[in-house]
């Protein structure tokens, strides 16, 4: 089945599925992002687990995948296969180092009717110490178009909206569509983490199997991450919060326990410390001028459900739930804060636009979020300025119903890195620039994998922006790995945007409202001009699904907006199912020591803003030297096809690249 012809007729689960052996990977295969760490050195998150694909361990299920279908098991899973397994069945790892705790990212199936269920997961060390995880999709299964519903059965959400599935407007279209229902499913991944209690060696096999009579009908094992976790940190001078009320078994709520101790650490100039244990917290907690420690993201766990609001609060929030707010920017925000430490797991089943429901939030100046584990919330941490000078570092972001960190408005001279963002339902890490340009921020050595909805990396607007030595892998739909785009309602771009060294696999989407594949790095022109100085150097685009590069303006737009000032230049290409570059915009760019290999198409789609003059395209390319190789049609920036030769094939076959491998 081909990538775009699968993604026509996918609504349900259809995927590829092949026994695998028994004894398969005895050996334990170590990856980042489902590759061989050689091959993205330097890039992304140093991070103190192993990451383990289920398709490279031993069992008796099937294999499903590969597939980049999107609304398919496979196509949501890390390198885009996983592991089905059905009562009785395993998977086994084996432990590539010490470890005592694991995390598991899987799948089960939603109820009939939604909402989802638990069924059981044993975990058995070389035979023994067996510990049953119980598995859940409660936190899975949304359908549907956006905003996304939980149940599986609703008729559409936008009837006036056109839809792919029938190439129609559905209530404009005579006699009306059938529309498959569950109409889109997505979302299907989520993860668990378990203390093993004691510390196993490397070469010790950690089984994961389905017992007889689980509710499950079957259970999906994307990958293990295994890791030896330290000793829980004690702080003896600090306001500890079990000596204001706080109750670490989660049986009451601990909301006043932690003002109380908020309070009283700021009067005494003392840090707040949270001991081991799960704490109960169905609120926001407001944090100015205060430290507040964990004893490490495994032992310290705020927790709380998502509570219903009796009238929706003035930001028109209808929930609350736990996390940690600054004060808003308009009362003059937060300063000096610094978090660490402590997990925060919410309750986020919806996405509703409106909440204010995410992990962390409000404005924080001149302050620090670092060793947080956050999972279940809306985002993870959305930040609303104008605020200055926050730094989030060395977090795990999972599971999120929208992004997993977002600069909204005003963001200056601020850093994220070394942060690990996995299976958000919308961009992974994103710059806004509303009304109030971001300003002077760095994402760097950031690791992204499986954003289900829209891109890994996104900036909307701003100026003297960053983007570096990033991983991102795997971008499921409706986005692609980095964006650079005029949308939203953004300021404009400004002064530059660097976007150096970072590395994609896998990339490169089906838009489902387009009908055409992404970039791995795509440019949009949809509401402005995009002319600041752009510099895109020293990436790789690794096993991009259709084009490498795309530069593109919506078609409505496209005589209205450009690209230009974009600068491509140390750049490796190692795969494309179509083009190395897709120019659908007016516009020009240059290029220097682009190398390609693997290339699937022509080497440039050139389509500018679709007029088709006698003059060329409206898109240019300038050739800077020293870009060499490609693909079946030759040298992929030919001279032929400078400056601005008319190459356009809308939607070319796809050719699905070989796996990347080291360059020479």
């Amino acid at each position: 089945m081909s990538l775009l012809s699968g993604a026509l007729a996918a609504t349900g689960l259809v995927a590829l599925s092949a026994p695998a052996s028994a004894s398969s990977g005895a050996s334990p295969v170590v990856t980042r992002a489902a590759l061989a760490p050689s091959l993205v050195t330097g890039r992304g998150a140093s991070v103190d687990f192993a990451e383990q694909e289920a398709e490279n361990a031993a069992t008796n299920g099937s294999v499903i995948g590969p597939d980049r279908t999107a609304y398919t098991l496979p196509a949501e899973a890390s390198g885009r296969k996983a592991v089905k397994l059905t009562p009785g069945q395993y998977v086994e790892f084996t432990l590539p180092s010490a470890a005592n705790a694991i995390t598991v990212r899987y799948s089960i199936p939603d109820a009939p009717g939604g909402g989802g269920i638990t069924s059981p997961l044993d975990v058995t060390v070389n035979g023994k110490n067996r510990t049953t995880m119980t598995l859940t999709s409660q936190y899975a299964w949304l359908y549907n178009q956006y905003p996304f519903t939980n149940d599986p059965n609703a008729d559409l959400l936008h009837p006036d909206w056109w839809i792919t599935e029938c190439a129609c407007v559905p209530n404009a279209t005579t006699p009306t569509p059938t529309i498959t229902k569950p109409f889109r499913p997505n979302h299907f991944y989520v993860e668990q983490r378990l203390l093993l209690g004691k510390k196993y060696r490397a070469g010790d096999k950690v089984r994961l199997t389905v017992p007889a009579g689980a509710k499950a009908a079957w259970t999906v094992v994307d990958l293990l991450d295994s890791q030896l976790v330290g000793a829980p940190k004690v702080n003896l001078v600090a306001a500890n919060v079990l000596a204001f009320g706080a109750d670490p078994f989660g049986k009451r709520d601990s909301a006043g326990a932690f003002d109380k101790a908020i309070a009283f650490a700021k009067r005494t100039h003392l840090k707040v410390y949270i001991p081991p244990g799960t704490y109960q917290v169905n609120r926001h907690i407001i944090v100015d001028d205060v430290t507040i420690e964990g004893a490490g993201s495994w032992y310290t766990i705020i927790k709380g459900r998502e509570v219903a609001l009796s009238t929706p609060a003035p930001d028109g929030s209808v929930h609350t739930g736990v996390g940690f707010y600054g004060k808003d920017a308009s009362a003059g925000g937060s300063r000096n804060v610094h978090l660490s430490g402590f997990a925060i797991e919410g309750d986020v089943r919806e996405r509703i636009d409106t909440d204010q429901v995410n992990g962390i939030g409000g404005a924080m100046s001149d302050s620090t979020i670092d060793g947080l584990y956050i999972r279940h919330t809306k985002v993870g941490l959305w930040f609303d300025g104008p605020m200055k000078n926050v730094k989030v570092t060395n977090n795990v972001i999972v599971d999120q119903i929208a992004d997993g960190l977002n600069f909204h408005t005003g963001v200056t001279k601020s850093l994220v890195k070394n942060n690990f963002v996995r299976n958000t339902g919308d961009d992974a890490l994103a710059m806004w620039s509303e009304k109030v340009s971001n300003t002077g921020n760095t994402f760097d050595h950031n690791t992204v994998q499986t954003p289900v909805l829209a891109n890994g990396i996104a900036i909307y607007g701003g100026t003297d922006n960053t983007v570096s030595n990033n991983l991102i892998a795997d971008p499921i739909r409706e986005g692609s790995a980095i964006q650079a785009g005029s949308r939203f309602g953004a300021e404009p771009f400004a002064g530059h945007l660097w976007i150096t060294d970072n590395t994609t696999v896998r990339a490169g989407t089906y838009e489902l409202n387009w009908n055409i594949g992404l970039g791995a790095i795509w440019l949009y022109a949809l509401e402005k001009n995009i002319d600041a100085d752009i510099q895109v150097v020293g990436d790789h685009f690794l096993d991009n699904t259709y084009n490498a590069i795309m530069l593109v303006s919506d078609f409505p737009v496209k005589d209205l907006y450009s690209i230009t000032n974009v600068h491509f230049k140390d750049i490796r290409v190692d795969g494309t199912g179509t083009s190395v570059v897709s120019a659908r915009v007016k516009g020009s760019a240059t290029f220097e020591n682009v190398d390609a290999r693997n290339v699937g198409a022509v080497g440039v789609n050139n389509c500018g803003s679709f007029n088709f003059t006698p003059a060329g395209s409206e898109f240019s390319l300038t050739d800077l030297g020293g870009n060499d190789g490609g693909g079946t049609t030759g040298p992929w920036l030919a001279p032929w096809e400078l400056p601005n030769t008319i190459t356009c094939d809308d939607r070319p076959p796809v050719v699905a690249p070989p796996a990347p491998s080291p360059w020479s």
